[in-house]
């Protein structure tokens, strides 16, 4: 099985991190992870796939 899960992280440093963490923590592991682009500010993006 397997899940993609868009991980943010903003100036405000308001973030997704303990969503992936907790997923770690229960057996899923990452498989690939890719920076996105695009116009965003100071907001940072990454498309990581996950696999349990």
């Amino acid at each position: 099985m397997q899940q993609a899960i868009v991980v943010n992280y903003t100036s405000e440093k308001r973030n997704n991190l303990d969503e992936l963490n907790k997923l770690l923590e229960n057996g899923w592991k990452v498989i690939n992870q890719r920076p996105m682009g695009g116009q965003c500010g100071a907001a940072v993006y990454s498309l990581v796939i996950l696999e349990k």
